[in-house]
């Protein structure tokens, strides 16, 4: 263990910094989905450019995200971060010059993998910075809640930005953001260990990008009935690569996932809650989302902004996690988190007797998943020190994954049982997946065997 030594002795003012880098990385997710038409139409791209457009950001960001941890590891995370920030501006710089849609969807790429260099980091500085107890449960909640929000905030924004300014206007920002985070973060994020010992296991690295990559893009290409063929293609060759990583770790001498983190019961349960926080709510806000476009008649911004709720009581929920996790195990919180969740997917049932029922739903889901998410995080990263870093990559992989498997799953059996006579969402069986996509982990932490009150 060798120190860090390019990050001051303080720590002051770092919460509200790497919550900052978090809010602008998740951001860029959902961030363009709304613009989507008028991107398309100003740089006369055909509708099929809108896939790669949008998925190249999560593809990259999710299937880099362990990698990030571990060059953070290896050569400090204040390094690591910074570099990630000034990727992110420079490729927002692109994105928002951008004279075709080729173009945009390199610099979207970019940012994507910009943004695995940055939160991994960004979360292991967050834990470094507060001690145990009242301040890290109340920064691991300020972090979720923002991880959290931003996805559904960048919905709205991407609508309103793009009415009000043009498209471009959505990367422009980004570009003074990064600057000034990447300032911010040299001034404030604590000093941390980093690993320098080992050859980085580049083998691991590349097993595990195929396949998280492979099956990212295979749950989007599932969603497009001409293209589901090769998503399952796709996603069958990305769990044929997982099952082949536990063979390759063997191998390497200083293993991508650590045995002691993949063998660690806190960090097992903290994955399973993260995916199923995103499956849960993520494929229930999509179909939300379609059902208001295809049944209720809204636009872009109106049903984006019918999202509000969700971001609103993501922040309660969150702020409710810091006040239980010191009194009941985080396990059970995750788990009732989630209960939560189910219960406001199936508010959304009454969504065919008015939009009113979608506010009110995804109100109920977001108070589940602010509380659920911090409760995974503080299980997560309930770790050694020199395992967070490993362990902030992990989560945040199994959110991306359950994001993209969830919407996907979703969305395919709302579409068999719609047929052709309903809108996508016109049939109760998309709402009772979701729900159940977070009611059965729910269960499944709570038989499981649990670890201290305050991590499992």
């Amino acid at each position: 263990m060798t120190p860090e030594v390019d990050a001051p002795p303080t720590a002051r003012g770092a919460v509200p910094v790497l919550c900052a880098v978090q809010f602008v990385d998740v951001l860029g997710t959902t961030l363009v989905i709304a613009a989507l038409p008028t991107v398309l139409a100003d740089l006369g791209a055909p509708a099929s450019a809108a896939t790669p457009v949008v998925t190249v950001y999560a593809v990259l960001f999710g299937a880099l995200l362990v990698l990030g941890a571990r060059l953070g590891d290896r050569y400090g995370h204040v390094r690591v971060l910074q570099a990630g920030l000034a990727v992110f501006g420079i490729a927002s710089l692109g994105a928002a010059t951008a004279p075709s849609v080729g173009v945009l969807v390199a610099a979207r790429g970019a940012l994507g993998v910009a943004a695995a260099l940055s939160v991994p980091p960004a979360l292991r500085l967050l834990t470094a910075a507060t001690p145990d107890g009242t301040a890290r449960r109340r920064a691991l909640a300020a972090w979720s809640a923002t991880g959290a929000a931003a996805g559904a905030s960048g919905l709205v924004l991407g609508g309103v930005l793009t009415e009000l300014a043009g498209w471009r206007v959505l990367f422009w920002l980004t570009v003074p953001l990064s600057v000034l985070l990447l300032a911010a973060v040299g001034r404030t994020a604590p000093p941390v260990p980093r690993r320098a010992e080992g050859a980085l296991d580049l083998a691991g690295a590349g097993v595990l990008t195929v396949a998280v990559a492979a099956v990212v893009t295979g749950a989007a290409l599932l969603e497009d009935p001409g293209h589901r063929l090769t998503g399952a293609l796709l996603v069958a060759a990305g769990l044929a690569a997982a099952a082949v990583l536990p063979a390759v770790e063997r191998r390497a001498a200083d293993p991508l996932l650590p045995r002691a983190a993949v063998r660690h019961p806190g960090l097992r349960a903290g994955v399973l809650a993260s995916a199923a926080n995103t499956a849960g709510t993520s494929s229930a806000v999509t179909l939300a989302t379609l059902h208001l476009q295809q049944a209720e008649g809204f636009g872009a911004a109106a049903a984006g902004l019918a999202l509000v709720p969700f971001s609103l009581c993501v922040v309660a929920g969150a702020a409710l996690a810091a006040r239980v996790l010191g009194r009941v195990p985080a396990r059970t919180a995750a788990a009732a988190g989630l209960a939560v969740v189910a219960a406001g997917d199936l508010v959304l049932l009454a969504a065919a007797t008015g939009p009113w029922a979608v506010p009110a739903g995804v109100a109920v889901s977001g108070l589940g998943i602010g509380l659920s998410s911090v409760a995974a995080t503080a299980l997560g990263t309930d770790v050694v020190p020199e395992l967070q870093g490993t362990a902030a990559g992990v989560l945040n992989t199994a959110a991306q994954l359950g994001t993209a498997l969830g919407v996907a799953v979703v969305l395919l059996v709302a579409a068999a049982t719609a047929g052709t006579s309903l809108p996508l969402a016109g049939t109760p069986l998309g709402w009772l997946t979701a729900a159940a996509l977070a009611a059965v982990p729910a269960v499944l932490l709570l038989r499981s065997p649990g670890t201290a009150a305050g991590g499992g």
